[in-house]
Protein backbone atom coordinates (compact mmCIF):
# COMPACT_ATOMS: atom_id res chain seq x y z
CA UNK A 1 0.00 0.00 0.00
CA UNK A 2 1.61 3.83 -0.93
CA UNK A 3 1.41 6.12 1.60
CA UNK A 4 2.62 9.76 1.42
CA UNK A 5 2.31 10.44 5.07
CA UNK A 6 5.69 10.09 7.12
CA UNK A 7 6.00 10.24 10.68
CA UNK A 8 7.05 13.87 10.35
CA UNK A 9 3.85 14.41 8.62
CA UNK A 10 1.87 12.74 10.62
CA UNK A 11 3.11 14.65 13.49
CA UNK A 12 3.13 18.33 11.21
CA UNK A 13 -0.88 17.26 10.79
CA UNK A 14 -1.59 15.47 14.93
CA UNK A 15 -0.52 19.13 15.88
CA UNK A 16 -2.52 21.48 13.53
CA UNK A 17 -5.40 19.21 14.65
CA UNK A 18 -4.71 20.16 18.48
CA UNK A 19 -4.49 23.81 17.33
CA UNK A 20 -7.82 23.61 15.18
CA UNK A 21 -9.66 21.80 18.31
CA UNK A 22 -8.15 24.33 21.26
CA UNK A 23 -9.18 26.88 18.74
CA UNK A 24 -12.69 25.85 19.39
CA UNK A 25 -12.82 24.56 22.51
CA UNK A 26 -11.65 28.20 23.07
CA UNK A 27 -14.40 29.45 21.13
CA UNK A 28 -17.11 27.82 22.71
CA UNK A 29 -15.67 28.96 25.71
CA UNK A 30 -15.25 32.84 25.14
CA UNK A 31 -18.77 32.63 23.47
CA UNK A 32 -21.08 30.10 26.01
CA UNK A 33 -24.20 28.63 25.64
CA UNK A 34 -25.79 30.66 23.14
CA UNK A 35 -28.24 29.98 20.16
CA UNK A 36 -26.00 29.26 17.24
CA UNK A 37 -27.92 31.05 14.20
CA UNK A 38 -28.04 30.12 10.72
CA UNK A 39 -25.82 33.00 9.80
CA UNK A 40 -23.16 31.61 12.33
CA UNK A 41 -23.19 28.12 11.29
CA UNK A 42 -22.85 29.46 7.75
CA UNK A 43 -19.84 31.68 8.60
CA UNK A 44 -18.33 28.29 10.02
CA UNK A 45 -19.30 25.64 7.82
CA UNK A 46 -17.30 28.40 4.72
CA UNK A 47 -14.15 28.48 7.62
CA UNK A 48 -13.73 24.69 7.37
CA UNK A 49 -14.24 24.12 3.85
CA UNK A 50 -11.79 26.45 3.07
CA UNK A 51 -8.90 25.15 5.88
CA UNK A 52 -10.17 22.09 4.21
CA UNK A 53 -9.47 22.90 0.51
CA UNK A 54 -6.53 25.12 2.06
CA UNK A 55 -4.45 21.92 3.17
CA UNK A 56 -5.18 20.08 -0.20
CA UNK A 57 -3.85 22.77 -2.10
CA UNK A 58 -0.86 22.59 0.57
CA UNK A 59 -0.82 19.01 0.21
CA UNK A 60 -0.71 19.23 -3.61
CA UNK A 61 2.86 22.00 -3.27
CA UNK A 62 4.37 19.54 -0.75
CA UNK A 63 3.89 16.67 -3.18
CA UNK A 64 4.84 18.61 -6.19
CA UNK A 65 8.01 19.00 -4.84
CA UNK A 66 9.22 16.14 -4.17
CA UNK A 67 7.28 13.98 -6.35
CA UNK A 68 6.42 13.81 -10.13
CA UNK A 69 3.62 16.33 -10.95
CA UNK A 70 1.29 13.68 -11.90
CA UNK A 71 1.64 12.15 -8.31
CA UNK A 72 0.60 15.39 -6.79
CA UNK A 73 -2.27 15.96 -8.98
CA UNK A 74 -3.46 12.13 -8.28
CA UNK A 75 -3.32 12.69 -4.31
CA UNK A 76 -5.07 16.00 -4.61
CA UNK A 77 -7.72 14.16 -6.57
CA UNK A 78 -7.82 11.46 -3.97
CA UNK A 79 -8.12 13.64 -1.13
CA UNK A 80 -10.86 15.48 -2.79
CA UNK A 81 -12.91 12.66 -3.57
CA UNK A 82 -12.41 11.64 -0.17
CA UNK A 83 -13.90 14.46 1.82
CA UNK A 84 -16.43 15.16 -0.46
CA UNK A 85 -17.74 11.58 0.24
CA UNK A 86 -16.98 11.67 4.19
CA UNK A 87 -18.89 14.83 3.83
CA UNK A 88 -21.92 13.53 2.08
CA UNK A 89 -22.22 10.50 4.36
CA UNK A 90 -21.64 12.42 7.12
CA UNK A 91 -24.59 14.25 6.65
CA UNK A 92 -26.79 11.13 7.50
CA UNK A 93 -25.38 11.58 10.58
CA UNK A 94 -26.75 15.13 11.03
CA UNK A 95 -30.07 14.05 10.68
CA UNK A 96 -29.87 11.49 13.37
CA UNK A 97 -28.09 14.63 15.52
CA UNK A 98 -31.50 16.42 14.45
CA UNK A 99 -33.36 13.55 16.08
CA UNK A 100 -31.58 12.98 19.24
CA UNK A 101 -32.05 16.66 19.99
CA UNK A 102 -35.67 17.00 19.25
CA UNK A 103 -36.41 13.59 21.04
CA UNK A 104 -34.36 14.80 24.08
CA UNK A 105 -35.85 18.42 23.87
CA UNK A 106 -32.32 19.43 24.42
CA UNK A 107 -31.97 23.52 24.33
CA UNK A 108 -30.45 24.91 21.24
CA UNK A 109 -28.23 27.29 23.50
CA UNK A 110 -26.63 23.25 24.99
CA UNK A 111 -26.10 21.74 21.55
CA UNK A 112 -23.13 23.44 20.55
CA UNK A 113 -21.08 21.84 23.48
CA UNK A 114 -22.79 17.94 22.60
CA UNK A 115 -21.67 18.35 19.50
CA UNK A 116 -18.02 19.75 19.84
CA UNK A 117 -17.33 16.75 22.41
CA UNK A 118 -19.25 14.58 19.79
CA UNK A 119 -16.43 15.62 17.28
CA UNK A 120 -13.68 14.79 19.69
CA UNK A 121 -14.58 11.20 19.92
CA UNK A 122 -15.36 11.07 16.52
CA UNK A 123 -11.60 11.65 15.57
CA UNK A 124 -10.11 9.15 18.23
CA UNK A 125 -12.69 6.27 17.00
CA UNK A 126 -11.56 7.26 13.04
CA UNK A 127 -8.25 7.48 13.71
CA UNK A 128 -8.47 3.48 15.23
CA UNK A 129 -10.74 2.36 12.56
CA UNK A 130 -8.59 3.88 9.48
CA UNK A 131 -5.12 2.30 10.89
CA UNK A 132 -7.19 -0.83 11.54
CA UNK A 133 -8.51 -0.73 8.11
CA UNK A 134 -5.13 -0.28 6.60
CA UNK A 135 -3.25 -2.83 8.40
CA UNK A 136 -6.22 -5.29 7.29
CA UNK A 137 -5.86 -4.04 3.43
CA UNK A 138 -1.63 -4.78 3.95
CA UNK A 139 -2.30 -7.98 5.04
CA UNK A 140 -5.47 -9.63 3.70
CA UNK A 141 -6.66 -8.18 -0.13
CA UNK A 142 -9.78 -9.72 -0.15
CA UNK A 143 -10.97 -7.65 2.80
CA UNK A 144 -11.50 -5.15 -0.08
CA UNK A 145 -14.30 -7.64 -1.08
CA UNK A 146 -16.13 -7.45 2.33
CA UNK A 147 -16.18 -3.44 2.46
CA UNK A 148 -17.67 -3.82 -1.24
CA UNK A 149 -20.13 -5.74 0.19
CA UNK A 150 -20.51 -4.15 3.25
CA UNK A 151 -21.06 -0.71 1.32
CA UNK A 152 -23.75 -2.71 -1.32
CA UNK A 153 -25.87 -4.11 2.10
CA UNK A 154 -25.64 -0.66 3.74
CA UNK A 155 -26.57 1.19 0.57
CA UNK A 156 -29.28 -1.42 -0.24
CA UNK A 157 -30.60 -1.11 3.06
CA UNK A 158 -30.67 2.68 3.36
CA UNK A 159 -32.59 2.80 0.41
CA UNK A 160 -34.81 0.90 1.60
CA UNK A 161 -35.46 3.07 4.70
CA UNK A 162 -34.81 6.21 3.08
CA UNK A 163 -38.29 7.53 4.09
CA UNK A 164 -39.00 6.27 7.51
CA UNK A 165 -38.59 8.01 10.63
CA UNK A 166 -35.98 6.60 13.08
CA UNK A 167 -37.46 5.82 16.63
CA UNK A 168 -35.40 6.12 19.78
CA UNK A 169 -37.95 4.00 22.01
CA UNK A 170 -36.65 1.33 20.95
CA UNK A 171 -33.07 2.14 20.43
CA UNK A 172 -30.88 -1.01 21.56
CA UNK A 173 -28.22 1.94 23.27
CA UNK A 174 -31.11 3.55 24.79
CA UNK A 175 -32.58 1.04 26.29
CA UNK A 176 -29.27 -0.02 27.74
CA UNK A 177 -28.63 3.24 29.56
CA UNK A 178 -32.16 3.60 30.93
CA UNK A 179 -31.58 0.09 32.59
CA UNK A 180 -27.78 0.55 33.87
CA UNK A 181 -27.57 4.05 34.56
CA UNK A 182 -29.68 6.59 37.16
CA UNK A 183 -30.98 9.34 34.94
CA UNK A 184 -32.81 12.71 35.08
CA UNK A 185 -36.06 13.88 32.80
CA UNK A 186 -35.14 17.52 32.94
CA UNK A 187 -31.76 19.46 31.64
CA UNK A 188 -29.53 21.06 33.92
CA UNK A 189 -27.74 23.46 32.15
CA UNK A 190 -24.45 22.01 30.38
CA UNK A 191 -23.97 19.74 32.74
CA UNK A 192 -23.83 15.76 31.91
CA UNK A 193 -24.11 14.79 35.47
CA UNK A 194 -25.85 16.37 38.57
CA UNK A 195 -25.86 14.83 42.36
CA UNK A 196 -29.22 14.48 43.82
CA UNK A 197 -29.45 13.31 47.75
CA UNK A 198 -26.00 12.19 47.29
CA UNK A 199 -26.50 9.80 44.11
CA UNK A 200 -24.73 10.71 40.79
CA UNK A 201 -27.22 11.09 37.89
CA UNK A 202 -26.54 11.23 33.52
CA UNK A 203 -28.69 13.70 32.29
CA UNK A 204 -30.55 13.75 29.27
CA UNK A 205 -27.26 16.18 27.65
CA UNK A 206 -24.67 12.68 28.62
CA UNK A 207 -27.23 10.46 26.87
CA UNK A 208 -26.94 11.96 23.56
CA UNK A 209 -23.73 12.45 23.43
CA UNK A 210 -23.47 8.72 23.78
CA UNK A 211 -26.16 7.90 21.34
CA UNK A 212 -24.03 10.76 18.93
CA UNK A 213 -21.26 8.70 19.58
CA UNK A 214 -22.09 5.23 18.83
CA UNK A 215 -24.25 6.15 15.71
CA UNK A 216 -20.95 7.76 14.54
CA UNK A 217 -18.61 4.76 15.02
CA UNK A 218 -21.80 2.79 13.27
CA UNK A 219 -21.73 5.40 10.01
CA UNK A 220 -17.88 5.40 10.75
CA UNK A 221 -18.02 1.40 9.48
CA UNK A 222 -19.60 3.13 5.94
CA UNK A 223 -17.96 5.78 5.47
CA UNK A 224 -14.51 4.71 5.99
CA UNK A 225 -14.15 2.09 3.57
CA UNK A 226 -16.02 4.23 1.08
CA UNK A 227 -13.03 6.51 1.28
CA UNK A 228 -10.10 3.23 0.83
CA UNK A 229 -12.39 2.80 -2.16
CA UNK A 230 -11.04 5.89 -4.02
CA UNK A 231 -7.42 5.60 -2.26
CA UNK A 232 -4.95 3.13 -0.49
CA UNK A 233 -3.24 5.67 0.61
CA UNK A 234 -3.97 5.96 4.79
CA UNK A 235 -2.60 9.21 4.81
CA UNK A 236 -5.16 10.99 2.44
CA UNK A 237 -7.96 8.61 4.14
CA UNK A 238 -6.76 10.37 7.63
CA UNK A 239 -6.80 13.34 6.65
CA UNK A 240 -9.85 13.42 3.98
CA UNK A 241 -11.68 11.93 6.51
CA UNK A 242 -10.52 13.99 9.60
CA UNK A 243 -11.42 17.60 7.79
CA UNK A 244 -14.56 16.08 6.68
CA UNK A 245 -15.91 15.45 10.47
CA UNK A 246 -14.42 18.94 11.88
CA UNK A 247 -16.96 21.20 9.86
CA UNK A 248 -19.72 18.19 11.33
CA UNK A 249 -20.94 21.06 14.17
CA UNK A 250 -21.64 23.92 11.68
CA UNK A 251 -23.11 22.10 9.11
CA UNK A 252 -25.79 20.52 11.66
CA UNK A 253 -26.41 24.10 12.81
CA UNK A 254 -26.96 24.90 9.20
CA UNK A 255 -29.06 22.50 8.17
CA UNK A 256 -30.91 21.87 11.68
CA UNK A 257 -34.17 23.86 10.36
CA UNK A 258 -33.94 22.60 6.68
CA UNK A 259 -33.69 19.03 7.38
CA UNK A 260 -37.22 18.04 6.01
CA UNK A 261 -36.06 20.48 2.58
CA UNK A 262 -33.50 17.72 1.46
CA UNK A 263 -35.65 14.72 2.36
CA UNK A 264 -34.98 13.44 -0.99
CA UNK A 265 -30.71 13.26 0.23
CA UNK A 266 -31.06 10.03 1.91
CA UNK A 267 -31.49 8.00 -1.32
CA UNK A 268 -29.00 10.06 -2.90
CA UNK A 269 -26.32 9.15 0.04
CA UNK A 270 -27.86 5.29 -0.62
CA UNK A 271 -26.98 5.31 -4.37
CA UNK A 272 -23.60 6.43 -3.92
CA UNK A 273 -23.09 3.92 -1.49
CA UNK A 274 -23.83 1.40 -3.74
CA UNK A 275 -22.06 2.96 -6.67
CA UNK A 276 -18.85 3.14 -4.25
CA UNK A 277 -19.43 -0.43 -3.55
CA UNK A 278 -19.73 -1.82 -7.29
CA UNK A 279 -16.39 0.38 -7.36
CA UNK A 280 -14.90 -1.24 -4.99
CA UNK A 281 -16.23 -4.93 -6.15
CA UNK A 282 -14.55 -4.17 -9.56
CA UNK A 283 -10.99 -2.80 -8.45
CA UNK A 284 -9.75 -6.11 -9.67
CA UNK A 285 -11.49 -6.14 -13.30
CA UNK A 286 -11.88 -2.62 -14.23
CA UNK A 287 -10.67 0.47 -11.57
CA UNK A 288 -12.93 3.38 -12.46
CA UNK A 289 -10.70 6.39 -12.18
CA UNK A 290 -10.94 8.70 -9.36
CA UNK A 291 -11.57 11.52 -11.34
CA UNK A 292 -14.48 9.82 -12.91
CA UNK A 293 -16.16 8.43 -9.27
CA UNK A 294 -15.61 12.09 -8.25
CA UNK A 295 -18.33 13.50 -10.69
CA UNK A 296 -20.37 10.77 -10.23
CA UNK A 297 -20.64 11.31 -6.48
CA UNK A 298 -20.60 15.27 -6.98
CA UNK A 299 -23.24 14.47 -9.59
CA UNK A 300 -25.69 11.62 -7.19
CA UNK A 301 -25.69 14.52 -4.34
CA UNK A 302 -26.47 17.89 -7.01
CA UNK A 303 -29.76 15.67 -7.85
CA UNK A 304 -30.63 14.60 -5.12
CA UNK A 305 -30.29 18.06 -3.32
CA UNK A 306 -31.66 19.94 -6.34
CA UNK A 307 -34.55 17.49 -6.36
CA UNK A 308 -35.21 17.85 -2.84
CA UNK A 309 -35.61 21.45 -3.05
CA UNK A 310 -37.92 21.55 -5.99
CA UNK A 311 -40.16 19.03 -4.46
CA UNK A 312 -40.35 20.69 -1.18
CA UNK A 313 -41.35 24.30 -3.65
CA UNK A 314 -44.57 22.57 -5.09
CA UNK A 315 -45.30 20.60 -2.18
CA UNK A 316 -47.99 21.49 0.42
CA UNK A 317 -46.65 23.20 4.06
CA UNK A 318 -45.26 20.13 5.97
CA UNK A 319 -45.55 17.35 3.49
CA UNK A 320 -42.42 16.79 3.16
CA UNK A 321 -41.56 16.29 6.60
CA UNK A 322 -40.90 13.34 7.82
CA UNK A 323 -43.37 10.95 9.79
Amino acid sequence: MESTGTPLLYAAFALLLVLLLAVDFLVLRVEGSHRVSVKEAAVWTVVWVMVSLAFCGWLWWYLDGRFPREVANKKALEYLSGYLIEKALATDNVFMWITFFQFFSVPPAYQKRVLLYGVLGAIVMRAVLIFVGAVLLVRFHWVLYVFGFILLLTGGKMLLFAGRQASLDTNPVLRWLRRHMRMTDEHHGEKFFVVKQGLRYATPLFVVLVLVEVTDLIFAVDSIPAIFAVTDDPFIVFTSNIFAILGLRAMYFLLANMAERFHLLKYGLAVILIFIGVKMLLLDIYKIPVGIALGVVGLILAVSVAGSLLASGRAPPGAGKPG
